[in-house]
Formats: structure tokens, sequence, C-alpha cells
């Protein structure tokens, strides 16, 4: 499998990832894009480059909010 890596789209401290596809299925990008291997579990968008280390890594989830307040029942607003 191939990753498409964008070089103009950061995503956390490195670039997104903008597609995956088999090896055979790849095709001429522009300058600023290039293909790398990657595991056959990688998922566009959900998955970054790292140029630092030349590693793919996961887009964290968002994070729970702990200063939020908390209510049982019904509320009026």
């Amino acid at each position: 499998m191939k990753a498409l890596i964008s070089k103009i789209e950061p995503r956390e401290t490195g670039w997104r990832i903008a597609q995956v596809e088999p090896d055979d299925k790849i095709f001429p990008v522009a300058d600023d894009m290039f293909w790398a291997d990657c595991a056959d579990h990688i998922v566009a968008d959900q998955h970054w480059y790292d140029p630092v280390d030349n590693t793919i890594k996961n887009v964290p989830g968002p994070q729970a909010a702990s200063d939020q307040p908390v209510s049982n029942g019904a509320q009026t607003l």
C-alpha cells in the first residue's frame, strides 16, 4: 500500500495523508505531494505523516473537556 502525502496540508507536526492506494494503483502527483509506503490499515485523514522520523501516526481524537458542568435530569434553559 502507498499513502499520498500532501506537504501543503499540515497535520499535527507533519503532513496530511490525502489518499491511500494499492501499489499498482498509484499515479503521478504534483511536486508538493509524494507517495510513501504504508500498512494496509492506514486510512486517509485518520493518520498523518511525520517527516522527522518518516513514520505514519494516528490523528489524535477529540479530548474530553474536564471543566464542563455535569447535570442530571431535565434542565431549563
